[in-house]
């Protein structure tokens, strides 16, 4: 079995979030073959095209290591029914200059947290329309959206409700076969 590195792309900066506690738990209930790299986002300067032509050092370092990695799972919140904006001005970062993007065909899954009842529905969507857009391949099934999330950890922030460990085993398998097939070997 071919082993794949994956980056995490966590669209929440709060130290306690959430999505951060969930995205741990994904990676601990991933196949042995997925290796995973947290991937900051919450130090890239705004996007300009005005500094394209001599980029920040930290845009320089995102593009890297978004460029090295296999594939991208993205753990979201959802603010104003989208994305957070730190995490689209990573997307835009590491798609530009034009023509240049690093997110090109690159395997994607896609899942939204939310101490709410709907499961940051509109920012899953909204994310999974602009990884469309930057060709990326997206996991379509199963889809997760991840509510009440407060419920769901301990005080340690472990994962402690055993269907959701179970769906989260199920949602990385996928994952990892959507890789398999997508990354020429």
């Amino acid at each position: 079995m071919k082993n794949f590195k994956v980056g995490v792309v966590v669209g929440s900066l709060r130290k306690e979030s959430f999505n951060k506690k969930a995205a741990k738990a994904l990676v601990e209930n991933a196949p042995e073959n997925l290796s995973f790299e947290f991937l900051e986002i919450g130090n890239l300067e705004l996007y300009s095209e005005d500094l394209d032509l001599t980029p920040p050092q930290s845009w320089v370092d995102f593009r890297n290591k978004v460029s090295s990695m296999d594939a991208i799972l993205f753990v979201t919140p959802e603010y104003n029914r989208s994305v957070p904006g730190v995490l689209k001005n990573a997307l835009d970062v590491a798609s530009r200059p034009w023509g240049q993007s690093v997110w090109n065909a690159k395997p994607a899954a896609v899942v939204s947290v939310t101490i709410g009842s709907t499961g940051a529905f509109g920012a899953n969507h909204h994310l999974r329309q602009t990884l469309a857009f930057l060709n990326m391949p997206v996991l379509a099934q199963p889809e997760a959206y991840i509510g009440n999330a407060m419920s769901l950890f301990d005080e340690n922030g472990k994962l402690t409700e055993d269907s959701t460990k179970d769906f989260f085993g199920k949602f990385m398998q996928a994952f990892a076969a959507l890789i398999e097939t997508n990354v020429a070997g």
